[in-house]
């Protein structure tokens, strides 16, 4: 198995080894594995997947999935939703190999309306009733929308009262309430709530300006509101904030439990476009959410490495604008591009509309 040699929170980059970059599953088209070997995070496996249809969380979590690995030591294995020929296609459904959740100590989830084989998603289920630990970015409160069979509980707007409102309710706090602020108008402050300000998720977390736009929250009771958006007339940081939009909680946690009664962590943000994952402030909350909600709080540091690492090419947002033509094992390694520039992000392009490149 080829690994690189990492450092564990410290100052510096990590170095590749002499023995090559990250592991590639190359049984597995719709994943890619970046193994750390020192860190807080040494013998833990997070599972991230990937599949929403706007927000590019194609690019977001396997960046996020490489720092992990190689700032912190963790095994990060990204899975994303592919087309027929084996391209990344976000948002369609078409997933496999997520019995990887059986050694998962953390599943992250950057998900739209997905509706995966049934067999797929019993092991999303099988996650959640060991009350595994999950941290859930933007689109993931309607992550599902699946049309029939034995997980229907799991879509968005489900009516039952045993699960109403469905995981993204259930598990994450809220489900899709609406948007709160225009996109790509209207940009946002995430601001810690005084209250919480010594919470360890905000250690060293400062200065987080997002460009996704809000959404209307009200997380369930339970819930410990960290932060709150401040929506803003204009993309840039020092825009003026909206003054006809109230703070809305957009940063919280909470607990759920499993089918034994076992309480597990979670972590939920309505931000977490591509884009906003430039933002230091915004990838240290999310590397120190990742580590609270193992109940590895006494490894977050606010000196933490959160460096990109390679890089991290990400497009602006938008329905349909993802990067044509890319496999998941274009994107292994320390050094491969997120994603890389010259991949057309329409079909109308005359490159992609030519054939997939290889």
């Amino acid at each position: 198995m080829l690994t690189a040699s990492l450092l564990a929170c410290g100052d510096a980059r990590p170095t590749p080894a002499a023995g090559g970059p990250s592991t590639v599953t190359q049984d597995n088209p719709h994943l890619v594995v970046y193994e750390g070997t020192d860190g807080p995070g040494r013998g833990k496996h997070v599972v991230l997947i990937a599949g929403d249809h706007e927000y590019r969380s194609e690019e977001l979590l396997p960046a996020m999935g490489r720092l992990l690995a190689a700032n912190l030591g963790f095994k990060a294995s990204v899975f994303f939703t592919l087309d027929d020929e084996g391209f990344i296609e976000p948002g369609s459904s078409n997933m496999a190999g997520l019995e990887a959740l059986r050694t998962a100590d953390l599943l992250i989830l950057g998900l739209r309306f997905q509706d995966f084989p049934a067999e797929e998603m019993q092991h999303v289920v099988d996650y959640l009733d060991r009350a595994g630990p999950v941290l859930g970015l933007r689109t993931s409160t309607h992550a599902f929308q699946i049309s029939d069979g034995p997980h229907v509980r799991f879509t968005w707007d489900y009516a039952g009262d045993e699960y109403e409102k469905g995981f993204g309710r259930q598990v994450l706090g809220e489900t899709w309430a609406g948007h709160y602020g225009t996109n790509h108008e209207q940009s946002s402050l995430v601001l810690p709530r005084e209250q919480q300000a010594m919470h360890p998720i905000l250690r060293g977390v400062r200065d987080v300006h997002v460009q996704s736009g809000g959404y209307e929250a009200d997380p369930m009771p339970g819930s410990s509101v960290l932060a709150v958006g401040q929506i803003l007339n204009g993309l840039a940081a020092d825009a003026p904030p909206d003054p006809d939009k109230e703070l809305m909680p957009v940063v919280w946690t909470r607990t759920y439990e499993g089918s034994d009664g076992r309480e597990g962590r979670v972590f939920t943000t309505t931000h977490g476009a591509s884009e906003d994952f430039l933002n230091e402030g915004f990838r240290r909350m999310l590397i120190n959410a990742a580590l609270w909600t193992l109940g590895m709080e006494d490894s977050i540091r606010p000196s933490t490495n959160v460096d990109l690492v390679g890089p991290y090419n990400p497009v602006t947002f938008s329905f349909d604008g993802y990067r044509r033509g890319v496999r998941p094992a274009d994107l292994a390694g320390w050094d491969a591009p997120i994603m890389s520039a010259d991949r057309p992000t329409r079909d109308a392009d005359p490159v992609a509309s030519g054939g997939q490149p290889q």
